[in-house]
């Protein structure tokens, strides 16, 4: 147990000295604890302290200080050191307190060393205590033995006898040891302090005494400091002459630093190679990674990683890892350059047979630059395409630097070229474009060079991106263009997609670049020319039949497994026939075919199939599976299925979210738009707004992923009485649209829920334009969803038996679709007009339909309000209580009006009716009535009251 005494006390005998303790920083609290014992020894009571730390932490300087002090308080101070190189010598350590406590003038006494080891131990263990009690019988005095644990064994004996003996005299006994030091033979340190010594662990130093030492200000850099060599001091000194203007703290070291180190660890066994090892190996220090680089059978490294932790030179975790920064940079700074190398690239070989990730292998190849390593370029290229995509584009460059100085063929250089291109491009535009030339002057193979181009298009999301790629895919595809079209269809063919998808003006046109396909036979030519074909009809908007056969022809060859092959060998052929499945996972093109196939079951199994391929995407933003889950998910939703759709999106979701592609990556975009679509027909309106406030609307610039959020957005408005804010959305949606020239009315139904938000905002007019365009677009395009929708609007914004038989052709064209929730639409649409018309029993059968099938949908805002008409309608179908003739409420509410001189125009205003409606309305209260006409119909209230009164 610690003993703390206040030196002020004044039972205490005696005071610390009134000078000024010698500075030493940040050892301010050891100190006081360590002068705290000296009104207990004063008082001629024996004490005892342990100084214990790590290696460099200050253990000596504390106490020479703690000495200092000790004589300015009137000890006598005697101190001793322990040392590696005569900790084979007996006594030598004793001699030295001896020496210093012998008293001037007194008769001579027979060395101790002389008696040590021989046959008169005892007389020599006592004469060693003779010594210490005289000094004491005159004095106060301190014993300091530094280095305790290198101490000779007749040393360590000495003072565990002399402990004992002294408990009664003004003794101080203070050792320092490095912590976790193995025991040394047989003598432990409690048998030479005693059971309850004042135990002091010097830990790493604060922020204000590392500043101190390096001579800097407080802050951030003094911090970092710290935090790379763990306050140690010895470090500290060490690193203060390094930290030049600019330096990374974490990345600096001493070849010294590293020698000592290596050095004190030698006399255990096996500890230098797994010092070294763990130093190689940085963060990726395992047990059984060090073992092998280290060369150590299993059970010795074991042990060495014991000692090496207690000793903290290695941290105590599943990862033992070198304690700080600096001590491991100073270790790799005094290894030779060489052997360094040779070094990481063993360590990056062992990490890739234990599959560590790529990017903790390239880490250890950038350091092995002198050694050839063939197989490392496939390594550092795909851990530079995380690193791009990650936002650390300098050190994906750095990669693919270090992949160019290996032997590469033409096809392997310029792929390595282009990716590089695509880093540098992110800090370095002009640098990139240079980038971009020599890869395309390295072009050998033509169908490489094509095929290398191509999978740089796939790879790259859009925006600035997507140009590059497009503009380096223009300049081989000019390079290869003297072979012919074979030579370059496949990357003439991407190369349209890209550019259709990444301008935001109209794309290209087809036609002209059909021409080129003329003289293609080739099947999977064949197959991309109907991908584009549809594509065509797509933006043209002409029909349906003709884009969804095209879809098919385009899937109908494709799905076959992918070949395990080279990346920058593998054909162009191989590429479009033998995958299947790239086309369609280009980010423009699987857009506008789920949106096509949507409504095609069969077509829909087959799209998920062609897309659910064993590698992984091309886009690293893309998890492994995504695009199949989000074209069923779009398909689920097509169909009216939005719970399980809603799983879709949302467990795709998360897994963007882990990537860091939900607000950058067009497929999370969609992604996330969709999921927004979804949660505002399931009711969700906090959730959707929670989303929407994630997503950048100004980064999102690409055709489809702003168009699609503009239009979720304009949605979730609306839904949520921001009626002008989210009309405005669904205009602006629509032209962009037709700004790029894209005519299909499937892809987002904006015009139908612009028309709704007209309505709503009194403008009537421009209601009915929209209404009357989507019905000519839908028409047009032939399929039953967008001309169900369109035909649903119509209904909306004309009256009377137009707007019944419009609702009613809608119903009738949905039932032939899976768009149940456009159909549970309609036919909450023409209840609600049958209810106004005064048609109750055909309203309330209508109207269940709706509730029914918009409950299956778990459509909540529409099952609501569906079920509020129907509850109206059956209202309505019950009579008046006030009136015999069995006038319903809506029936006697006209009549009366009627009655009272109003014209049925005015009536109509005043209840919100058509004047059809009101005299229909006035027709059955005549019937009921048994009047001819509106001129009896004041009589015949009049007695119908009197008659209910008298009763």
């Amino acid at each position: 147990m610690d003993t703390e005494v206040n030196p002020e006390h004044p039972a205490s005998g005696a005071s610390v000295p009134k000078r000024p303790a010698p500075r030493l920083p940040g050892r301010e609290p050891e100190l006081g604890r360590l002068t705290g014992l000296f009104p207990v020894v004063l008082g001629g009571a024996a004490a005892s302290a342990v100084l214990a730390g790590e290696f460099g932490m200050g253990k000596s300087a504390t106490l020479r200080t703690a000495a200092a002090l000790a004589a300015d308080a009137g000890f006598t101070v005697a101190t001793a050191t322990g040392s590696r190189l005569e900790s084979h010598l007996a006594g030598g350590l004793v001699r030295q307190l001896a020496d210093a406590l012998e008293e001037p003038g007194a008769p001579p006494r027979p060395p101790v060393a002389e008696l040590c080891g021989s046959a008169g131990e005892g007389e020599a263990l006592d004469l060693f205590f003779r010594i210490v009690r005289d000094a004491a019988e005159r004095g106060p005095l301190f014993l300091g033995i530094d280095n305790i644990h290198l101490a000779d064994a007749w040393s360590m004996r000495c003072l565990a006898y002399l402990r004992n003996r002294v408990l009664d005299l003004p003794v101080l006994i203070v050792l320092t040891s490095v912590i976790g030091y193995p025991p040394h033979r047989e003598v432990a340190l409690l048998d030479m302090v005693g059971s309850t010594p004042v135990t002091i662990t010097l830990n790493g130093l604060g922020d204000a005494a590392a500043a101190e030492i390096l001579g800097l200000a407080s802050g951030e850099l003094a911090s970092a400091c710290r935090e790379a060599t763990g306050g140690n001091p010895v470090l500290l000194q060490a690193l203060r002459p390094r930290l030049l203007p600019g330096a990374d703290p974490h990345e600096l070291g001493s070849s010294l630093i590293g020698q000592v180190l290596t050095t004190r660890v030698q006399e255990f066994p096996h500890a230098p190679d797994i010092l070294h090892a763990a130093a190689i190996l940085g963060e990726d220090a395992g047990f059984d990674l060090l073992a092998r680089l280290a060369g150590v059978d299993e059970l010795d490294a074991l042990q060495a990683i014991d000692t090496l932790v207690r000793l903290h030179v290695l941290n105590n975790s599943d990862q033992p890892t070198l304690t700080y920064s600096f001590v491991r940079n100073s270790l790799l700074k005094d290894m030779p350059q060489t052997t360094r190398a040779v070094n990481h690239s063993r360590a990056a070989k062992l990490l890739t047979e234990a599959g560590a990730p790529p990017e903790r292998v390239a880490a250890h190849l950038l350091e092995a630059t002198s050694i050839r390593i063939p197989w490392a370029v496939d390594v550092l290229r795909l851990s530079a395409r995380d690193a791009v995509f990650s936002g650390r584009s300098e050190l994906a460059a750095r990669h693919l630097r270090r992949a160019l100085e290996e032997r590469l063929t033409s096809g392997r250089r310029m792929a390595v070229l282009l990716q590089l291109a695509h880093a540098e491009f992110q800090f370095d535009p002009p640098g990139a474009a240079k980038r971009v030339r020599e890869a395309v002057d390295t072009v050998g193979n033509r169908e490489t060079a094509a095929y290398i181009a191509t999978a740089m298009l796939l790879s790259l999301c859009g925006g600035q991106d997507a140009r590059l790629g497009i503009s380096a895919a223009g300049q081989i595809a000019a390079r290869l263009d003297a072979g012919g079209p074979d030579a370059v269809w496949p990357l003439l063919c991407m190369t349209y997609l890209a550019e259709a998808g990444s301008r935001l003006g109209p794309p290209p046109e087809f036609r002209d670049f059909e021409e080129q396909w003329a003289p293609l036979t080739d099947p999977a030519a064949q197959r991309s020319r109907s991908a584009l074909l549809a594509l065509d009809a797509v933006r043209s908007g002409e029909s349906a039949q003709d884009a969804v056969g095209h879809f098919a022809d385009a899937l109908s060859q494709a799905g076959a497994p992918p070949r395990a092959a080279d990346s920058a060998t593998r054909s162009p052929r191989e590429l479009s026939s033998e995958d299947g499945g790239e086309l369609f996972e280009q980010h423009y093109f699987f857009t506008l075919a789920t949106a096509v196939l949507a409504d095609e079951p069969a077509h829909v199994d087959r799209l998920c199939r062609v897309l659910d391929v064993e590698r992984e995407p091309w886009d690293v933003h893309v998890p492994h599976g995504a695009l199949p889950t989000l074209a069923r998910g779009i398909a689920l939703q097509a169909s009216g299925d939005l719970q399980r759709a809603s799983v879709h999106f949302e467990s795709l979701l998360r897994r963007f979210d882990e990537r860091g592609g939900t607000t950058t990556c067009p497929v999370g975009v969609l992604c996330a738009a969709k999921l927004v679509e979804c949660w505002v027909d399931l009711g969700r309106f906090e959730a959707a707004t929670s989303l929407l406030d994630r997503m950048d609307f100004v980064a999102s610039q690409g055709l489809f992923t702003h168009t699609y959020l503009l239009y979720a957005r304009g949605r979730l408005r609306v839904a949520t009485g921001y009626t002008r804010f989210g009309f405005e959305d669904l205009l602006s949606c629509g032209r962009r649209l037709a700004h790029h020239g894209m005519r299909f009315p499937g892809f987002v139904p904006w015009r139908a829920h612009a028309a709704r938000a007209a309505l709503a905002l009194g403008q009537t007019d421009d209601a009915a334009r929209l209404a009357e365009e989507d019905i000519n677009a839908s028409a047009r395009w032939g399929a039953a969803r967008p001309l169900g929708t369109a035909l649903t609007t119509l209904g909306l914004v004309r009256e009377d038996d137009e707007a019944e038989r419009a609702l009613q052709k809608a119903i009738t064209t949905l039932r032939s679709s899976p768009a149940r929730l456009q159909l549970a639409t309609a036919l909450t649409e023409l209840g609600t007009l049958q209810s106004r018309h005064g048609q109750s029993e055909k309203a309330i059968e209508t109207l269940r339909q709706a509730v029914e099938l918009s409950e299956q949908c778990g459509a909540r805002p529409l099952a609501r309000r569906a079920a509020e008409e129907l509850r109206s309608s059956r209202r309505a179908l019950t009579p008046a209580k006030d009136n015999e003739h069995g006038l319903t409420r809506q029936e006697n509410r006209i009549a009366v009006m009627a009655a009272q001189g109003l014209t049925n125009r005015e009536i109509a205003t005043a209840l919100h009716l058509t004047r059809r409606t009101v005299e229909l309305h006035l027709s059955g209260a005549y019937r009921k009535l048994g009047i001819p006409g509106r001129a009896e119909l004041g009589g015949a209230l009049a007695k119908s009251s009197q008659r209910v009164d008298g009763r």
